[in-house]
């Protein structure tokens, strides 16, 4: 505050740090980092304060690249398909996340992600749509690289500490994808990402870069293991890390709930209607004379001072109120120094985050090896994270109804995660996880069992956690039907009562719960893509034109353009789907979204479907040009009719 007035040219600044933070370097706007951003001009040369590396401009161009594909349902993978708002996406993140831009733009509550530690021993399985050539690696950064330069364009080999770019290629994967997972995030909404050493240091600098330095949270300890390795030369690690970032100031983080441990420190009662309470000192480190004086047992007459160098915590005037209170207590016996009675009906009802957890509150790397073997008769993943810490991180973020997202899904500890904490305490949390069908390694447990990918070993991760948690709602509820035929047959207090609704409550929270998912699949749109012709070869030019008579790709399906049509308008994967008939008689019709927001005729275009799309009186309808071939005079009406009703007509 300097007791200045805002200018416009400072309130448009602070606009565009909020919404462009990446554009910034120590307060500033770094002009070469704005025009990369908005897609101009992507050259990184000046020496000045700014993460930068080998690709790093390529990276930018990735970022901006549209993406052509759309998802694609698998029902028959599926579990409850049709109600379920649990959705897994099998396909490469980077072109995911850009299909969900516009339906999932700003709803996401959470973000967790657990990418490659990069450790030099992990394959980067993500193949970016660009490459390099080895002179021009060589040129940029000149380093010789023993080994050769690895092209993005497919060729999946181990990212060796070695490599003369081991930290670029790091760095080009995850640059695009956290620019693209800020956008999905709400303004209230957090990114929990987990990191080892190996690249702490450069995902910081990232993501301060991405989200903003004002916008870091925390760096969180975690204790993986339980047990140190004995048979390291130097340190034993048992530290990973995961770093905090909102996605702005209205971001605002949780109470955990209290533990059993802490409450059991509350364990003396003085039967004065407070209820438990314990003792605390009375005294504090930074002196003041005002506060040094003597307090005085009203019982004995005894005065106490505070020890050298102390005094007490607030004024004489409150510690005379405290002891008629008899909030002071003077030990067992009234020959003690005073001590405050801190009540537990009056502390925090619930506990300030740390960071630093312990395997004790979130679990350890063997607690998660064992969680899938519980699963799975033989483990077939290596490297899970625990489902108590990642039920942490959403119990800090979430409320119960949020959505989350993991575009690392791995073995699926996320969706599991959710759905057995939406068991505990009732709630209505939904999941998007993604994940490569990577291949599984050759010789691998997993491969031996069947697995062919990892997505499919996510997959029977989450069916069988499912069938798990959905066996442990319904002995609860059992549990909690027993409990209330037992109420029903005493007599009838007020209390009692009472508790039947509760467990009534509980019994409804828990008959609601989401423990299905929908598969869908990255794939091609169902629209040809218009090919660059290169030079100018007028019979190709013509070739492509010709093919463009009708967009419609000769692989698509009806049920395939209806969800790459969703994705593409805005609508989000558990938008309500419905197909109505033109007339009983008929099975071809039209597709309503969410009731009347928007229509899609794919599959007949008559007067008679044309009339019962303007009754649902919809805000939007979008139809394929190629139903009304032949027919200009219907497509001219329905056109009019469209326009008289107010309702925003498309064909394509």
């Amino acid at each position: 505050m300097d007791g200045q007035s805002l200018t416009p040219d400072k309130i448009k600044l602070q606009q565009l740090q909020e919404l462009l933070p990446e554009a910034f370097s120590e307060g500033r706007i770094d002009w070469e980092k704005l025009k990369a951003t908005l897609g101009e001009d992507i050259t990184f040369s000046n020496e000045r304060y700014v993460l930068n590396w080998a690709g790093k401009s390529e990276a930018f161009k990735v970022l901006q690249i549209p993406s052509t594909g759309t998802l694609i349902p698998a029902e028959e993978e599926s579990i409850n398909y049709n109600q379920t708002e649990n959705i897994f996406i099998e396909g490469e993140n980077l072109e995911v996340l850009k299909v969900l831009q516009k339906s999932y733009f700003g709803k996401v509550k959470l973000i967790y992600i657990d990418p490659p530690y990069n450790t030099g021993n992990d394959s980067f399985i993500y193949p970016d749509k660009f490459s390099e050539t080895k002179d021009e690696y060589l040129k940029r950064v000149g380093d010789k690289d023993e080994e050769g330069y690895m092209t993005r364009d497919g060729i999946f080999r181990k990212n060796s500490k070695e490599n003369g770019q081991y930290h670029s290629n790091w760095l080009n994967m995850m640059y695009p994808r956290m620019f693209l997972a800020k956008n999905l995030l709400r303004e209230d909404g957090v990114i929990f990402v987990s990191i080892d050493d190996n690249e702490i240091h450069n995902l910081k600098l990232l993501m301060n870069e991405v989200f903003g330095e004002e916008n870091f949270v925390a760096n969180i300890s975690w204790h993986k293991n339980y047990a140190s390795a004995n048979d390291v030369k130097t340190f034993s690690n048992v530290l990973d890390y995961i770093l905090v970032y909102q996605k702005s100031e209205h971001y605002q983080r949780k109470l955990l709930p209290r533990t059993d441990k802490q409450d059991s420190l509350y364990k003396y009662d003085s039967n004065d209607g407070m209820g438990l309470w314990r003792s605390d000192n009375l005294t504090v480190k930074t002196y003041s004379a005002n506060y040094d004086y003597p307090i005085t047992n009203p019982k004995t007459g005894v005065d106490f001072l505070p020890s050298n160098g102390r005094c007490w915590m607030t004024n004489k005037e409150t510690i005379l109120k405290w002891i008629d209170e008899k909030r002071i207590f003077f030990g067992q016996n009234d020959n003690g120094a005073p001590q405050l009675k801190r009540y537990l009906n009056e502390v925090q009802q619930g506990v300030v985050p740390i960071t630093y957890w312990s395997y004790d509150d979130c679990g350890h790397n063997d607690e998660a090896r064992k969680e899938i073997k519980n699963l799975f008769e033989k483990p077939p993943f290596d490297t899970p994270k625990p489902t108590r810490l990642l039920k942490r991180v959403i119990t800090i973020s979430c409320d119960e109804n949020d959505l989350i997202l993991d575009f690392f899904s791995g073995s699926g500890t996320t969706a599991h995660a959710v759905m057995d904490l939406n068991k505990e305490d009732g709630g209505r949390r939904k999941y998007i996880c993604v994940q490569l069908p990577e291949l599984c390694a050759e010789k691998s447990e997993a491969s031996k069992a069947g697995y062919i990918t990892i997505a499919d070993i996510a997959k029977e991760r989450i069916r069988r956690a499912a069938k798990m948690i959905g066996q442990d709602i319904e002995s609860k509820i059992l549990n909690y039907e027993q409990q209330i035929q037992k109420l029903e047959g005493e007599l009838p207090t007020e209390e009692k009562l009472e508790q039947i609704k509760n467990l009534e409550l509980e019994i409804e929270k828990l008959k609601v719960q989401d423990t299905g998912f929908k598969v869908l699949k990255l794939s091609d749109s169902n629209f040809k893509q218009w090919q660059q012709i290169i030079g100018k070869d007028a019979n190709a030019l013509e070739e492509q034109m010709k093919l463009f008579v009708d967009p419609v790709s000769e692989s698509a399906t009806i049920e395939n353009m209806v969800y790459e049509l969703l994705l593409k308008s805005g609508k989000d994967l558990n938008s309500k789907i419905e197909h109505k008939p033109a007339s009983q008689s008929d099975t071809l019709g039209y597709y309503c979204i969410n009731d009347n927001e928007l229509i899609f005729m794919l599959e007949n275009a008559t007067q008679e479907i044309v009339d019962s799309v303007l009754k649902e009186q919809p805000q939007k309808v979008i139809a394929l040009d190629r139903l009304f071939t032949g027919n200009d005079q219907l497509k001219t009406n329905t056109a009019l009719q469209m326009k008289d009703a107010g309702i925003e007509f498309k064909t394509i």
